[in-house]
């Protein structure tokens, strides 16, 4: 589990980190959209900094800043920004994302965030996993707030979490002017039910448009709309 995972354009290290490479990031860095050609991103919460990697090989924004208070996290965030092609447009804050408002003035044309989502207090025994998974360190209301203040006007925010707290979600979210415009919905198999929420939002207010997505056909039997999404990354899509 803690070998290095390599992606077609980068490698990521991720022994010193709780969250390890998934899905979810993976999903969200492909899916997040760069049609306005992004100058600046921000990935908050970035873990091993897998998805800031993804929008570095996706698109040419000069500002690719990303935030992780975790101080194991931070390090190997770091160790994989600087091993990678991208180290000079890739730069890690070791903050929590309240004290990161405080200090900068930058407004962000994209923010990105695999947020951690598990409501309930599990222990795996392992306490730095338990945080990166556990909604208290990174409460909806926070993130929600932080990424309305350091998006820039016409900017977008992109987040990835389960489906069951798509419309808590969305709810918030209009609390601090921000509204939904697209959002993929996630199940593994096609008799599976909904896992995930891919959610995009920006500060005005127009039609959703709304799709689904499923993994896989059968056991490793990938979707051909999952292939498509996600073969730019995957060794062996």
């Amino acid at each position: 589990m803690n070998k290095p995972f390599k992606f077609k354009e980068f490698t990521i290290h991720q022994d010193k980190c709780a969250m390890k490479v998934g899905t979810d990031g993976v999903l969200l860095g492909a899916w997040t959209s760069i049609a306005e050609k992004p100058d600046s991103i921000l990935d908050i919460g970035a873990g091993t900094g897998l998805i800031a990697l993804q929008m570095a090989q996706r698109c040419g924004a000069e500002i690719i800043d990303a935030i992780e208070l975790d101080e194991s996290a931070y390090e190997q965030c770091v160790e994989n920004f600087e091993a990678s092609a991208w180290g000079d447009r890739l730069f890690c804050y070791h903050a929590g994302l309240d004290e990161f408002m405080d200090e900068v003035e930058e407004k962000y044309d994209l923010i990105v965030s695999n947020p951690p989502f598990y409501t309930e207090e599990v222990s795996s025994g392992d306490e730095s996993r338990d945080a990166a998974r556990q909604i208290s360190s990174l409460p909806f209301e926070e993130l929600l707030k932080g990424a309305s203040r350091l998006l820039s006007v016409e900017g977008l925010f992109s987040v990835i979490l389960p489906f069951k707290e798509e419309k808590r979600f969305v709810d918030l979210a209009s609390n601090v002017d921000l509204f939904p415009f697209r959002i993929t919905r996630v199940k593994g198999n096609p008799d599976a039910e909904l896992k995930r929420s891919l959610l995009e939002f920006g500060s005005s207010k127009k039609p959703v448009e709304t799709n689904e997505l499923t993994i896989e056909l059968g056991r490793h039997q990938f979707t051909k709309e999952y292939i498509e999404l996600t073969k730019d990354f995957y060794l062996k899509m």
